[in-house]
Order: C-alpha cells, then structure tokens, then sequence
C-alpha cells in the first residue's frame, strides 16, 4: 500500500515541478457533514474545502487485486454517465495534465472491521478510498458517487469543475444481508428490466437480489433435465400473459451483472406449495389430488407436491443441481410458504428432506418462516414474513433471521387509498411507516446476533414492468437500504426524508417511476 501511495505522491510532485505554476482554486466552502447521503454513513469529518473532479482527474488503484481497478473502472463509467468527463483509469497520463486523483487502496487497518467497511478520504488534490476488500471498495465508490453534484461550476476554473466536498467519512454495514426480491413468476420480468433494477439497489448498498422463480402461476428458468418446466409451466402468468422464463445463459447473465455490483443472487424455487406450474408440467409431483390446469389467478394456498413419493426428490435433485450449479452464492431458496393443502407431517418430511438436497449440491437453505416447524440445521436460514413465534424458535435453534415482515417490509402493499397498484391484505403501508420501524428490537426477546438482516420483498401480483415495479419500489426501498446498513441512532424520519428528496436527480437521470408521496418535500 505505502509504495503504491508514495509513487502517486511522488508522480504528482514532479508532475507539478515540470509544468508551470498553476493558478490556486479557491473553493467555496463546503459542509461534508450535510450531503444528503443515503444510506447515512456511520462518522463523517467535514473539513469545509473541496475537490475539484474536472478533465485533468485521473483514478488510480491498488495493483494487488484486480477487483480494485474493476471498480475504478466501474466508477469512471458512472462519472462518464453522469458528468460526461473520461476519467482514465491506471493509464500513464502527460505530466503536466495531472491535477488531482482519485486512488481506490486496498488497505489494512483495524479500523476496517467487516468486508464491506471503508474510509473515503476527500482533500484538494486527492480522493481515496480504502479498504480490505474489493466488495468494501465497491461500497465506497456509491457514497463518493452520491458526494458528486448534479451540475458543474464553471466559475472556478477555465473549464467544468464538479465539487465535492472535503472531509473523512468511516462507515460499515449494521447487517451482513441486506436483500430485496423480485417475484418473476406470477409476472415476468425481462433480463433488462431486472438489470436495471439491480443497478439502483447497488447504488443504495444492497448485496442480496433474492430471485422468485416459481409459483402456480408460471416456472421462470430453464431446467434442462426437465424442459417441459418451461416450454409448459413458463408460458402462463397472472391475467393470462404470455409468461416467460430465463435460460440458463440468461440466468448466468444475471448472475455475473450483479456479481459485477458486489450483489449474490439467492434463487428460490417455492415449495411444497405454490407448485402448480411445475404440477402441470409433470403431473405426477401433484399432491392435492385434483385435476391440474394452468392457473393465472393470484389465490393461494391450493397446490401441494406429494411429500411422499420418491420420484418427486428425484426430480427436485436435478432442479437444484442444475440451478445451485450456476449460482455461486452459498444460498439456496427452498419457499415454503403457504403450503395449506400439505399435511403438517408431510410438510416437515419434506423440508427435511429437501433440505438435505440443497446442502448435498454445496448451498445453504432459506425458507420462509414456516421451514422452522421442522427439525432444521443451525446453518439454514429462516426468513420471517408473518408468525415471530418461528423466528424465536429458529434463533433457540441456532439458525439465522432475514427479517422480512408484510406489515413494515413488502413492496407490494399499497402506500395509501389512493396507491393505483399494489395489494393491502397486511396492511397499508406509507413511507413514514416502512422506515419507522426497528428491526433489532422487531421481534421481542431474538438475540441481535441472530438477525442475518432484512429483505424487502416484492411480489408481482398487480405489476408486470418496470414502471409499475418501481412505483411499488420506491421511494420505500431506498429507506430499507438505510434500515439494513445505517446505524439504528442515525435512523430518523426527518432527517432521513430531507435527505431523500435531493435524490431526484439520481431517479430522474436513471428514469425512475417514483411515487411521489406527499409525506416528502420533493426537490423537482
């Protein structure tokens, strides 16, 4: 580190003794303390000055890890996307067109306590951002992006200046998951749409895209042992579309385009229920005994498959292999929600059951709530939607919490009355209300270190593209990135909404169907 950063020093020295004198910037004065920052970082210094990011700006990164000159590449496409300037990254520059730098530092310090901490160091001449990890780095470049103004000041210099404001920032995430999930089964979403929503969840510090890929209504990703999967249960969805699926090369893409944006992809296949579409496409996983047909309904609760024949794990060993086989996170989603038709007994047969598939193919299981009835290992992951009683009985267990309750947390509920999609079985579900709420104490008596972190689900019975998704989405999930990283004492909704509407330009410049609540001032 020390002779990477004596080297920049050293070529900004003599870069500066060859050329003439340069007249002095004299930079307005600044409040770093004040940036509008989402999520809210954990100690920020201001030191009342600026940088000035202009043509003559270059990034510069560590040489140990090439995961650090990919995100100073990923950086210097979005100052491109958003200011126009071509910022080089680790090229030999002219001597004398070297101004100021900014260098992304693997760094050790004790400082740095988690794989996603960092310090962001903002002087004059010179940006850096530290820390031990690539995925660390990634988190800081999303904050120095955020310093970076939407308009430039052509008043300081003979040319565009953006400035951003000098000082030290230290931060680190509260939770280590920190997910949102997007339902493709009961509507499609298409590998662009799903891009783009990944992009601005990276922009808020999630790392976990938790992919709904089936449901009765339709099975999203090619399985090529069982093709019929797709070409059958893909082809319907909600309001009797045209469905859709993934193939396995686009699930990949997928998968590396968020991996890119330091985000795991968690692939959930649900069951025993919400199984129709696969029922239909093999009639012999049926449990309920009745008469299979495309369903494109939203009701719930009627599909089952048999917990009791052996051909049905035979066929759940090759999804999962097949799946687990192109998902490199340690996380596989077995659902298990809702399965009302299934008798308890053969409910918890079959997560058991399933449980050991998931963990034979190198993954650990997630399920919702109800997986804690049965009698599962320590290392699989219980996610709360709707009972609290199967989160303490998963922590006494020794497994994790993702908490993802329907009340505080679900996408889909309306905001208010007045909401054009969304649903309010669990309640409506304002701005105001999806930030104000605790996650360490929302569950009585669960131990903080049994909290993995929280999951905004979004459940596509009433939107089927983008538009519509980010109606539903956002504002609200902009807070829950702040609820799963910020510390809960910097967690408050007045100054949280006063920082949220100078983000209008970020939504706008990525064309972003907010829903503009009146709970917040609007900057337009």
């Amino acid at each position: 580190m020390f002779k990477k950063v004596f080297a920049v020093s050293l070529l900004l020295i003599v870069a500066a003794a060859c050329q003439p004198k340069k007249k002095e910037i004299l930079y307005p004065k600044t409040d770093l303390s004040q940036a509008p920052l989402i999520p809210k970082p954990i100690n920020t210094v201001a030191t009342h000055s600026a940088f000035g990011l202009d043509q003559n700006t270059v990034i510069l990164t560590s040489e140990s890890d090439p995961g650090f000159e990919q995100v100073g590449r990923f950086l210097s496409d979005k100052i491109k996307w958003q200011t126009g300037l071509e910022v080089p990254v680790n090229q030999t520059a002219e001597e004398n067109s070297i101004h100021r730098f900014i260098y992304i530092n693997k760094a050790n310090s004790q400082d740095l306590k988690t794989p996603e901490s960092y310090q962001l160091y903002i002087k004059n001449d010179s940006i850096f951002v530290n820390s031990e990890s690539v995925e660390g780095a990634f988190r800081g470049i999303q904050t120095l992006r955020q310093l970076i103004p939407e308009k430039s000041n052509d008043t300081l210099t003979d040319h565009p200046l953006w400035v951003i404001p000098s000082g030290k920032i230290v931060d680190a995430p509260k939770f280590a998951f920190r997910g949102a999930m997007l339902d493709v089964a009961r509507h499609f979403f298409t590998v662009e749409e799903v891009k783009k929503y990944i992009d601005i969840l990276a922009y808020y510090k999630y790392n976990k895209f938790h992919l709904h890929l089936s449901d009765d209504q339709g099975w999203r990703i090619e399985i090529k042992s069982w093709p019929k999967l797709t070409t059958v249960g893909g082809a319907t969805e909600v309001g009797g579309g045209k469905g859709g699926f993934y193939t396995q090369e686009e699930y990949k893409e997928l998968v590396n385009y968020a991996a890119e944006r330091h985000i795991t992809i968690i692939p959930e296949i649900d069951m025993p229920g919400h199984t129709n579409a696969a029922s239909v496409s093999y009639p012999f996983l049926n449990g309920n005994g009745k008469t299979l047909k495309p369903y494109t309904g939203t009701r719930v609760g009627f599909s089952t498959f048999d917990a009791n024949k052996d051909s049905v794990y035979i066929f759940l060993d090759d999804v999962i292999r097949e799946i687990a086989s192109i998902s490199p996170g340690p996380y596989f989603h077995i659902g298990g929600d809702e399965s009302h038709v299934t008798p308890k007994k053969d409910y918890i047969h079959f997560v058991e059951r399933v449980e050991k598939i998931v963990q034979k193919h190198g993954k650990s299981m997630i399920g919702w709530n109800e997986i804690a009835q049965a009698d599962i290992s320590p290392s699989s992951v219980v996610q709360l939607w709707n009972e609290k009683k199967h989160a303490q009985i998963a922590a006494q267990n020794g497994s994790k919490i993702i908490l993802s309750p329907a009340e505080k947390i679900y996408l889909d509920m309306k905001y208010d009355s007045l909401s054009t999609y969304g649903l309010n079985w669990a309640g409506l579900i304002p701005v105001d209300t999806a930030y104000n709420w605790d996650p360490e104490t929302y569950v009585e008596d669960l131990p903080i270190e049994s909290i993995l972190g929280i999951e905004a689900p979004l459940w596509s019975e009433t939107i089927s593209n983008s538009a519509e998704l980010e109606y539903l989405a956002f504002p609200r999930a902009i807070g829950y990135g702040e609820l799963g990283w910020s510390l809960r004492e910097h967690c408050d909704w007045e100054d949280y909404r006063t920082r949220l509407r100078q983000h209008v330009p970020y939504l706008e410049r990525m064309q972003v169907n907010y829903y503009p609540t009146t709970l917040v001032d609007w900057d337009k």
